[in-house]
């Protein structure tokens, strides 16, 4: 079944009910157009549609938590008999720990950096115990025999932080489980095995979900429903023009001479209770002017930790950084203006790059200002062009970070690292809560950016048809081990 056809079974008792809801930020923007459907018992439905249709803003409201400043400006909406919108305080509290858990696109985010990953799933859990923490955390197809249960979030990938919130979620045995984008960054196998446990869950819990899901493979493979939200209108660029750099570019020395980025022997271990983890053990790394170079790997291999290491937010305990031939210091901030101009990442969570108090024309007109000089009517038009790039209407200046889809976010955090005009990019599953046309969009700007001003993206990414399209070379990280080096079509072959 799919679109907005969501008549249930007879024997579907409904856990919630949606009737012509539409969300707003009254004077602002649309955040969900009016939509309808029914959310059967022990069912898995899945929401679909392109970025910016309202599909994290829908599963929010069932939560009764709506992004600051929105409002529901038509329709109704019931959840476990309850209006969640009409509740007290205490009422919603209880509903939302007891009843409905949510996982969010970013749920990094919401993971406690302090606390080690055990006592975050024991935290809310109905059954605190160490056997059944552990338990929950194989059921969510983590590993707990090398020391995960003792590391903090900070220590551990993208991907295994996305599957630590699910157990955390769990946890509490509640009856609608929402999950936005539950599969973004993880490897393709892994994504398999989610949608396995996602159909027991279903089945033997009789546990209800809704997610939102760019993946149509898992959608195919595990809903039972299919709701897909209109997309927002979409601007027209008038130019295919590239964001104009705010400096001349360094020039880069010529062909096997120690130019573009390189890195040496790098090592990076985590300390926790159980010993140490080495998430890279002795890895080279090499991106040329100019070129794509993928980093792929299963989740947990180091992916993540290696660009940290290139873009100086994590340091290594081991090993050189070259930019050029010339030395590149170990953190950003021993680095050179120039160095951190030229070296930028787009993490794969972009809450990490934008600040929830400032507008989006802000967040772009700030490196605009620090590396370009830019201000007032100029910078205000560049900042209009960085969003043109990126596909998003100029308009969305105004508007802060949660008033964006998860999509736009990555999407705004991509012109951010734009605005330097940067030499290497660095991106960190950029495409992973985009739709398959904005994804495509989005590769296409890197690689004309590429072209004209002969700048180096580093990919890393669980797609592989994207990996083979967009990159020459590719890196494959297993285990914190560099395992294979060379074409992508070759590497890719490896996995």
């Amino acid at each position: 079944m799919s679109d907005l056809d969501q008549s249930p079974d007879a024997s579907d008792a409904p856990v919630a009910e949606v009737r012509g809801l539409e969300i707003r930020v009254p004077g602002g923007p649309v955040l969900l157009r009016p939509v309808s459907l029914t959310v059967p018992a022990g069912r898995i439905t899945a929401l679909t549609g392109p970025s910016g249709s309202g599909k994290t803003t829908l599963l929010r409201a069932l939560t009764g938590h709506l992004p600051e400043g929105a409002a529901v400006t038509a329709g109704t909406l019931e959840v476990l008999g309850t209006e969640p919108g009409s509740l007290g305080a205490e009422e919603l509290r209880l509903l939302r720990r007891n009843r409905v858990a949510y996982v969010g696109q970013d749920p990094g985010s919401a993971l406690n950096p302090r606390m080690r990953i055990r006592r975050i799933v024991a935290e809310t859990a109905t059954d605190p115990g160490a056997a059944a923490v552990l338990a929950l955390l194989r059921e969510c197809l983590l590993p707990v025999d090398d020391g995960l249960p003792d590391r903090r979030p900070t220590a551990v990938s993208g991907g295994q932080q996305r599957r630590v919130a699910l157990a955390r979620a769990l946890a509490r045995e509640p009856e609608l489980l929402l999950l936005d984008e539950p599969t973004a960054g993880l490897d393709p196998a892994l994504r398999d095995e989610i949608g396995v446990l996602l159909r027991h869950l279903a089945a033997a819990r009789g546990l209800t979900v809704v997610m939102a899901c760019h993946d149509p493979e898992l959608v195919e493979a595990c809903a039972d429903r299919v709701v897909r939200l209109p997309g927002p209108p979409v601007p027209v660029p008038e130019s295919p023009s590239v964001p104009r750099p705010p400096g001349p570019p360094a020039a880069p020395g010529p062909a096997g001479s120690g130019s573009g980025l390189r890195a040496r022997g790098v090592g990076v271990a985590f300390a926790h209770r159980a010993g140490r983890h080495r998430a890279l053990d002795s890895v080279d790394f090499d991106a040329e002017p100019g070129t794509a170079t993928a980093v792929v790997g299963p989740s947990g291999s180091g992916k993540t930790t290696l660009l940290r290491v290139l873009a100086g937010l994590h340091p290594a305990d081991s090993g050189t950084l070259t930019l050029d031939g010339v030395p590149l210091a170990a953190t950003a901030r021993r680095r050179t203006r120039e160095h951190r101009r030229r070296v930028q990442l787009v993490p794969q969570n972009p809450l990490d790059a934008l600040n929830p108090a400032r507008t989006v024309g802000s967040a772009l007109a700030r490196p605009l200002r620090l590396h370009g000089g830019l201000r007032g009517p100029r910078s205000a038009a560049e900042v209009a062009r960085l969003l043109e790039q990126v596909e998003l209407p100029a308009g969305f200046a105004g508007r802060y970070p949660a008033e964006l889809s998860g999509g736009q976010r990555q999407r705004v955090s991509l012109a951010r690292a734009l605005a330097t005009a940067p030499d290497v990019l660095l991106c960190d599953e950029i495409t992973s809560a985009l739709d398959p046309d904005t994804s495509v969009a989005v590769m296409e700007l890197l690689r004309r950016l590429r072209t004209e001003r002969r700048m180096t993206v580093v990919l890393v990414s669980h797609e592989p048809h994207l990996v083979a399209a967009y990159t020459r070379t590719a890196h494959l990280l297993e285990a914190g081990r560099l395992s294979a080096s060379g074409p992508t079509e070759k590497v890719l072959t490896g996995l």
